[in-house]
């Protein structure tokens, strides 16, 4: 629909089919509550993060999408499951995270990377330990973004985490 609406407002026109497209699957998404990243839309694309993203936010601006931003919250579900972890260690996180936006920890940071570490924090604290390396692969997110994710919110939400 979104692409549809772009075509008969002509907003395609100087811009490569393939972009818009993109741009247009983005934002389905988002409006769905199916969080995707950039880097996942422009990889099954085959073209730039910086393309795609410029071509979402013309087409946003010119449609008057209002699409919120993602939550770490959104993600969640799909890395438990993708890591196979259980409902326990799905409920641990989204407290973890609730409780880091509570204290204001969460803004201005990469989603993916608070709900990687969140959910590395619960996995370890729930005895079902995944290593940052698996984290850090299905969030899309370096092992270094979950060490220093976690390393905060361990330290102002006083977890004591047992490595």
């Amino acid at each position: 629909m979104i692409y549809r609406k772009a075509v008969v407002k002509n907003l395609i026109r100087g811009r490569s089919i393939e972009g818009v497209t993109a741009a247009a699957l983005y934002a389905a998404c988002r409006q769905c509550h199916v969080p995707r990243t950039l880097d996942e839309i422009s990889s099954l694309a085959n073209m730039s993060r910086k393309e795609i993203g410029r071509n979402y936010r013309f087409i946003a601006r010119k449609l008057g999408l209002k699409l919120m931003p993602t939550t770490p919250l959104d993600y969640i579900s799909r890395f438990c499951s993708e890591l196979k972890l259980s409902g326990d260690v799905q409920t641990k996180t989204i407290d973890i995270i609730q409780d880091a936006a509570n204290n204001e920890l969460t803004s201005g940071r990469g989603p993916t990377g608070i709900a990687a570490a969140a959910l590395y924090i619960a996995s370890v604290l729930c005895g079902e330990r995944r290593t940052q390396r698996e984290v850090a692969d299905v969030a899309g997110v370096t092992e270094v973004t979950i060490r220093n994710r976690y390393k905060e919110l361990a330290e102002k939400l006083d977890i004591d985490v047992i490595l």
